[in-house]
């Protein structure tokens, strides 16, 4: 009779063992094939829409196959004679026409912006992958090199588009760079959300930010809210590790994920920045 009950006991666990196994294994399956979904949530336009923002500007698409095309934005500045070009490489959500309110950040301190959408946002176009993100990174470069020196070159990135602009800042000289709510590396990041599976096997993303910066030449400052809910400030502030004593990690107190903007503290660092001036000790 006992040995009844524990062959029963046992059948039981078995049975609980099995049904866990197959949800953490399908678990993984999703994790692998819909990442795309999860990671990426764009908007796309029409080729024909028009763009409608305050800020003057001209738009630019470059064709670089039948099925792969850059939309790029260049926001004007009011200056004669701009101070350089900022290369933005946005967020993982919409198009430009979302981030395009941050234009006047750089705008007003006489700086032109060019924002460029990845593959599948806005109106660019082509199968989206990390080193397709670099590619068109690359583009765009070389479209701004065919104006501004490197010196007058600022490579700015915000939460997804960090990965995109340190690759960029470790291949092509810069003048600055400028990173908001940045991650340590895509991997680390998903690894945060769901611990239990081997991440850097099934993450076709990497984006190893720190890496990045370790072979950046050119000054760095990077932005990053405490109350971060998308990219833990944990996360970010392992990238000091990576930084050189002329680089900057700029702690903004009760930020989030998509407010820094509202931020005194930001604009009075960011503007310092822009303006080739030292940023106030009292910032940490």
């Amino acid at each position: 009779m006992v040995n009844r009950q524990q062959a029963g006991k046992k059948r039981r666990w078995l049975r609980w063992l099995n049904i866990v196994l197959v949800v953490y294994l399908l678990g993984g399956v999703t994790l692998y094939f819909l990442q795309d979904y999860m990671l990426f949530h764009p908007e796309k336009a029409a080729r024909s829409q028009a763009y409608h923002f305050s800020e003057p500007n001209k738009e630019v698409n470059i064709p670089v196959s039948k099925e792969s095309n850059i939309n790029i934005i260049q926001f004007r500045t009011s200056d004669s004679i701009p101070r350089g070009v900022v290369l933005y490489f946005h967020g993982n959500r919409k198009n430009i026409s979302w981030y395009a309110k941050y234009a006047p950040n750089f705008t007003s301190q006489g700086y032109e912006v060019w924002m460029i959408d990845y593959p599948g946002f806005g109106k660019s176009t082509g199968l989206l992958t990390e080193k397709k993100m670099y590619d068109d990174a690359l583009q765009l470069y070389i479209l701004a090199r065919s104006v501004y020196p490197p010196e007058r070159i600022i490579i700015y990135g915000k939460s997804l588009g960090t990965g995109v602009a340190g690759w960029l800042a470790a291949k092509r000289s810069c003048g600055k760079v400028i990173l908001e709510t940045p991650y340590y590396s895509m991997t680390s990041l998903v690894q945060h959300y769901v611990p239990i599976y081997p991440v850097s096997a099934l993450l076709k993303y990497k984006l190893p930010l720190h890496t990045y910066l370790s072979i950046v030449n050119a000054p760095v400052t990077i932005f990053h809210g405490t109350n971060d809910k998308v990219i833990p400030y944990s996360n970010a502030q392992r990238l000091r590790e990576n930084l050189r004593p002329k680089d900057r990690f700029v702690t903004i107190e009760g930020g989030g994920h998509n407010n820094l903007n509202d931020y005194p503290e930001f604009h009075a660092v960011l503007d310092s920045v822009l303006q080739g001036e030292k940023a106030m000790d009292t910032i940490k």
